[in-house]
């Protein structure tokens, strides 16, 4: 259900404060279940439901702009394959071949000719090619003005989008968001923000160059693109070991969320230490991704999408990635009364 910002900033204002065990809602890529992601509109939807932190993916224009897209490949979210046909082109990104239209081809004006598009064709279409893509500028921008409105902290969750890649075109990502946080006072370790990367040797930079918080992003099968043909694969990065090699360099770890609970043959599995393990070490865990969508959601929970979040809740993660926040926030509502 959707509520007008005055009315959801009331309410919020009325709702007791979460404690400090709470789990944190991060908005992935925005309210993307419900509008198209990372999109202005998108990541505002989230903020007036109520999440903890929005989550913009980065990457980069030409030009040098950091621009929120899921992938440097914008073929897939956008009407760039009607605007700029010609455009479309192969390039070898992180070991891997890919057809498309790359952002690092388009200056920020042409980019900001495009609109987005909804990803899934299983969600709701009709909104798209109403909104522009935003700039990593613009998304503080809103979070900034909504604090004002809303009178409560909104985190940001920066990923930056294959570091390596970026960096090998002279237009490496850190750079750029560390001089966007600290225009805006946020280059602090209290700060209202986690930078996260699939990669390793960006996150290890950043250690040494802002005392901001880091997560280390684990996805369910490879290797992170700068650690190819080395034993850091992301099976290794959940062992005791690898855990403790991440320790030494971030400040917590977003786990594929059945490297917690596994699904074998379309049944969960008994739960992993993975989150007892990865605390006594001090490191948060915020899986990924939680959606409501029924292509989703594990015959195993039986349609109620509170199940899983709960599920996760009750093992003890710090956060949940959800592209649905008012699930998630029901949810965590839900599960706090018990």
């Amino acid at each position: 259900m959707y509520l007008p910002p005055l009315l959801t900033a009331l309410l919020l204002q009325l709702t007791p404060a979460l404690g400090p065990a709470a789990p944190l809602v991060i908005a992935h890529r925005g309210a993307s279940g419900l509008l198209p992601e990372h999109t202005l509109a998108a990541y505002e939807r989230a903020i007036d439901q109520g999440a903890d932190f929005i989550e913009p993916d980065l990457v980069v224009s030409r030009d040098g702009y950091l621009i929120a897209r899921h992938e440097n490949e914008i073929g897939g979210t956008t009407d760039v394959a009607q605007k700029f046909p010609e455009r479309k082109r192969h390039q070898v990104i992180d070991g891997k071949d890919h057809q498309g239209w790359f952002s690092e081809d388009f200056s920020l004006a042409e980019l900001k000719t495009l609109r987005a598009t909804q990803r899934l064709s299983f969600r709701n279409q009709s909104f798209n090619g109403r909104y522009a893509i935003p700039t990593f500028q613009e998304i503080l921008d809103l979070v900034a003005r909504k604090q004002t409105e809303t009178g409560r902290e909104i985190g940001i969750y920066p990923e930056t989008k294959h570091p390596s890649h970026f960096r090998s075109l002279n237009l490496a990502i850190e750079p750029r968001l560390l001089t966007h946080l600290r225009n805006r006072g946020l280059d602090r370790a209290d700060a209202p923000v986690f930078i996260q990367s699939f990669e390793v040797n960006n996150l290890q930079w950043l250690q040494r160059m802002s005392p901001v918080k880091r997560i280390q992003l684990i996805d369910d099968v490879g290797f992170p693109a700068d650690s190819m043909g080395t034993a850091m694969s992301y099976a290794s990065m959940v062992t005791p070991a690898g855990l403790r090699r991440i320790q030494s360099y971030a400040s917590g770890i977003g786990p594929y969320k059945r490297w917690i609970v596994p699904e074998v043959n379309g049944h969960l599995q008994a739960p992993t230490q993975l989150i007892q393990q990865a605390h006594a070490l001090g490191l948060q865990v915020h899986p990924f991704t939680f959606r409501s969508d029924p292509e989703y959601l594990p015959a195993d929970y039986k349609g109620q999408i509170a199940a899983e979040y709960q599920q996760f809740f009750e093992l003890g993660v710090d956060g949940v990635f959800s592209d649905f926040t008012h699930d998630a926030l029901a949810a965590r509502q839900a599960w706090l009364k018990k």
